[in-house]
């Protein structure tokens, strides 16, 4: 492309913002789009300028979304620069949707300004802050971990709005520990809160780690300890606005480390920061067996809000089949994907639903096998079937068809209560053998065919009543006792996948 003259930038221009308002951004975005002037065109650049700062902030957050809007406009690549002009006046234009007068001291009445609009899978342009080396750029793929992509349901629901109020400031809510067994969503919360305030509130210093990424910068930094990295370390974690912990029952073997996060720990909630955790068990959990979070610890952990994230029921899977099915066909024609822009019918999305696993991870795996599937199908004029959905299900959940044994529900149950096998069997009744013994009694009566005298036997001898009464005090404790509740059915779920 040729140096152009002002009037081809002023044409390009209003075909970006009218490309972009077919997008159906929210109507205060676009008029924003519409007041800018562009200002000049280069070979690889579109300057357009804008009086206000406020707008400037609100147009660079769409990020590369508005990059790809022009370069598909201009047919090559093409940046937008978005410069502020004190003379730059509004353009004129054939009366744009009003957009009301934000006004940040009164609450909003009808619509949120737009630093408070949910995120609309735009990528986030972090700032890093060079004063602190821990703020990282969030990557292309992290990006997309937005509360807009969040699929919502009962089993969720209670994480997903604490973590929209820990994103939006409200501080009542720490630390929040969000708990539950891997592959259900923990991951993608932790990360929405970061792209959040990445996108809309910048100034707070944000920064999502993994345990082992946290034990690593401990770990490097008292190598160093002699050249001042563990002063320096410290004062970088005691800057931080809101700290992202994600795993952190990795950390239970390392006892240094556990020492550093729980002095930052305390720093932070002292002097007003945000502390988000996420772990596949509650923090008293954390504390058994021969972990090395001690009471003083898991106390800690758990003062502020502790919420779980528990496995989906049908109703939930169906919402997250059409969720990723839609999604994905969505980008495929958006990004020119051969092989996942398919059809498949509401009634085979129902039975994929009825088929599926509890992991989210995988089940967005089979929604794609499924995509891909159809889409040979429809090259051969042979639509997918039952019988297709049936072997791609069979081939992500095989484990569905395998015989469960006491030993392997014995094994799962002492691994999550941190207990031998002789203590779960053995005679001894003190207050935390018995929980596990119940548990553990209830799950071989629930997977597998042995009678109640044969569950006996494999528990040290006990009686046909006392393994009736096992399982009764685990039914009744369930009712009323989500985090027993929640529990067993991760430990269930851990022999059964």
């Amino acid at each position: 492309m040729d140096l152009a003259s002002e009037s081809d930038a002023e044409i390009l221009w209003d075909d970006i913002v009218s490309s972009l308002e077919a997008e159906e951004l929210p109507a205060a975005t676009v008029a924003m789009l519409q007041s800018c002037e562009a200002e000049s065109l280069t070979d690889d650049t579109l300057r357009i300028r804008t009086a206000s700062r406020f707008v400037q902030r609100t147009i660079g957050r769409l990020g590369t979304r508005l990059d790809e809007a022009a370069s598909a406009v201009a047919f090559q690549p093409l940046h937008v620069d978005v410069v502020v002009a004190v003379d730059a006046a509004p353009k004129a234009k054939a009366k744009p949707k009003a957009t009301p007068e934000r006004r940040p001291a009164e609450p909003a009445h009808h619509e949120e300004p737009p630093a408070r609009e949910p995120l609309r899978d735009v990528a986030p342009v972090p700032v890093k802050k060079s004063s602190n080396p821990l703020v990282e750029t969030i990557t292309p793929t992290d990006s997309l971990l937005t509360f807009d992509r969040f699929v919502e349901g009962p089993q969720n629901k209670f994480a997903f709005d604490a973590a929209k109020q820990v994103a939006n400031g409200n501080r009542n809510y720490n630390p929040l520990f969000i708990f539950g067994k891997s592959g259900l969503g923990k991951t993608h919360l932790l990360r929405a809160i970061q792209n959040y305030i990445a996108q809309n509130d910048p100034e707070r210093t944000c920064v999502y780690r993994v345990a082992t990424d946290f034990i690593d910068d401990y770990s490097r930094a008292m190598k160093n300890a002699n050249s001042g990295a563990a002063a320096a370390l410290a004062e970088n974690y005691h800057s931080i606005d809101v700290l992202i912990i994600d795993d952190i029952q990795l950390m239970s073997t390392a006892a240094g480390t556990i020492g550093f996060f729980y002095d930052t720990f305390n720093y932070l909630v002292g002097h007003g920061k945000q502390i988000v955790l996420a772990a596949d068990r509650t923090p008293s959990e954390l504390g058994m067996g021969q972990s090395r979070f001690d009471e003083r610890v898991t106390s800690r952990l758990d003062s502020g809000m502790t919420v779980s994230i528990q496995v989906p029921d049908y109703e939930l899977k169906l919402q997250l089949i059409d969720a990723f099915y839609d999604r994905m066909r969505a980008d495929a024609r958006k990004e020119h994907i051969p092989g996942l822009d398919a059809n498949i019918s509401p009634e085979l999305r129902r039975l994929m639903a009825e088929r599926a696993g509890t992991n989210i991870r995988v089940i967005e795996g089979f929604v794609q096998s499924c995509l891909m599937l159809a889409f040979q199908g429809e090259l051969m004029g042979r639509p997918i079937g039952e019988e297709d959905i049936i072997a791609v299900a069979e081939q992500k959940w095989p484990s569905g068809q395998r015989r469960v044994t006491v030993v392997q529900i014995q094994e799962a149950v002492e691994r999550s209560y941190g207990i031998d096998h002789e203590s779960l069997v053995g005679g001894k009744r003190n207050k935390e053998l018995m929980e596990p013994r119940h548990v553990a009694i209830w799950l071989t009566r629930e997977l597998t065919d042995n009678t109640l005298a044969d569950i006996g036997k494999h528990f040290g001898g006990r009686t046909h009543a006392t393994v009736k009464h096992s399982i009764g005090v685990i039914e009744e404790g369930m009712k009323d006792d989500r985090t027993l509740q929640d529990r067993v059915g991760r430990i269930r779920d851990s022999i059964l996948e």
